[in-house]
C-alpha cells in the first residue's frame, strides 16, 4: 500500500521526540503491510466518516483514511488530542 501524509500529520509528527518518531515510523511500516495488524489496534473513529486510528503507543495515537491502494496519514499525537482533531 501507498502512504502519503498530510500537512497536519508532517507538522505534529516534527514535535515528537526521537523516541516517539520512531514508535511512528514502526506503527507506519506495520500499517503499509497490514492495515488490520492486532498491534496497531486499528478502529473506525465513530461519527467520523472513513477515518481511522491506530495506536503506535500506549499513548500516541495515529489518524488516517484510507482509498483503494492508498493510505492518507491525517494525524498524530497524544490519544485524546488527536481524537479530538483526526
Amino acid at each position: 500500500m501507498e502512504i502519503l501524509f498530510t500537512e497536519q500529520f508532517e507538522q505534529a509528527y516534527e514535535k515528537l521526540t526521537k523516541t516517539e518518531k520512531r514508535s511512528v515510523r514502526k506503527a507506519l511500516a506495520l500499517l503499509g503491510v497490514n492495515p488490520k495488524h492486532p498491534g496497531l489496534r486499528v478502529k473506525k473513529m465513530e461519527g467520523r466518516g472513513n477515518i481511522w486510528e491506530a495506536c503506535s503507543s500506549k499513548r500516541l495515537r495515529m489518524t488516517f483514511e484510507m482509498a483503494g491502494e492508498t493510505i492518507f496519514v491525517r494525524n498524530v499525537g497524544e490519544h485524546d488530542k488527536v481524537l479530538k482533531r483526526p
